[in-house]
């Protein structure tokens, strides 16, 4: 049995909180939700709806390539958004990073995010 590998990196946004970044098990990475986290100051950077996605998207891709794998090999992710209105203008900036392997996804209306978050962005991605 292949046992879990907690991975954490600092060029993404680091909490402080109980938990890793992202797992890596049986070739799979799951990526622990992403909000605007800015990995500079390590402080919650709020603002649009765009830039918070725009960040959220960037720490995800930050984590995916630090460990190996890639913003190519997501197979899921799972969208939370403060108001389901921004909806059409979330979509704009999520093509962006996935325009051409467009993975299976979740999105729904949160009641609340962590750190008054507009967005926050998990994802399961493959390694190899």
């Amino acid at each position: 049995m292949n046992e879990k590998e907690l991975f954490n990196t600092p060029k993404a946004g680091i909490t402080g909180g109980p938990y890793s970044q992202a797992v890596i098990h049986n070739g799979l990475i799951y990526v622990s939700g992403q909000i605007a986290f800015d990995p500079k100051t390590n402080k919650f950077k709020s603002g649009t709806i765009e830039e918070e996605t725009v960040l959220a998207l960037e720490n995800l891709k930050t984590i995916l390539e630090e460990a190996g794998s890639s913003i190519d090999k997501v197979l899921k992710v799972t969208v939370f958004l403060a108001d389901i209105k921004d909806y059409s203008v979330f979509n704009e900036i999520y093509r962006r990073y996935f325009s051409d392997s467009l993975p299976a996804r979740v999105c729904v209306q949160a009641g609340a995010l962590p750190a008054g978050a507009k967005v926050e962005i998990d994802a399961i991605a493959y390694m190899r």
